[in-house]
């Protein structure tokens, strides 16, 4: 069975937050051989235990009024239903302080993955630049933020794409 399409999140098992599993969905109570392993905002403990398919129709919002990224860390203004498609229906991501989920031309971003300065430099160059403003580093201590940068550790980047004007984005954080 193929996963379902995130508009915002298009390739969450690339990005590590959902993986193979023979875990029964609490929702639906289906063992479907994934299980999202993300970020789970709810008032019961439901941490890798709700399949791509019941985030991507909604039933897990529904049923257990979950959220999967923090409405409030949705960085600016977007229409509402793209606000609930990226809090309810789409997986979210683990940063190391509070998320932000980037937006663009009136949008959210698509969340490409984290990063760290192998991948900015081999596949995001463009990020580069918004990155480093974001930090706020110049001269020898961005350059040794930069080199520090690791996609498993910490300072981690976090790399989105506007769907519309097709600008690399990100920004960065650590433990």
């Amino acid at each position: 069975m193929s996963l379902p399409k995130f508009k915002y999140h298009p390739d969450p098992v690339g990005t590590g937050h959902v993986e193979e599993s023979e875990t029964e969905c609490i929702c639906c109570e289906k063992v479907r051989g994934h299980i999202y392993v993300g970020p789970v905002y709810a008032e019961d403990e439901l941490d890798e235990m709700i399949c791509p398919w019941c985030i991507s129709d909604g039933s897990a919002h529904e049923k257990f009024d979950v959220m999967f990224t923090d409405d409030s860390a949705i960085m600016d203004e977007v229409p509402e239903e793209v606000l609930e498609e990226v809090a309810f229906r789409t997986p979210g991501f683990l940063g190391w302080q509070q998320e932000h989920w980037l937006t663009c031309c009136d949008d959210a971003a698509v969340f490409l993955g984290p990063a760290g300065k192998a991948e900015l430099k081999s596949k995001y160059p463009e990020a580069i630049a918004e990155i480093q403003e974001e930090c706020g580093l110049e001269g020898e201590e961005w350059e040794e933020y930069f080199s520090a940068l690791t996609k498993g550790g910490s300072p981690t980047a976090y790399v989105f794409k506007c769907l519309h004007c097709k600008r690399l984005l990100g920004y960065s954080d650590c433990d």
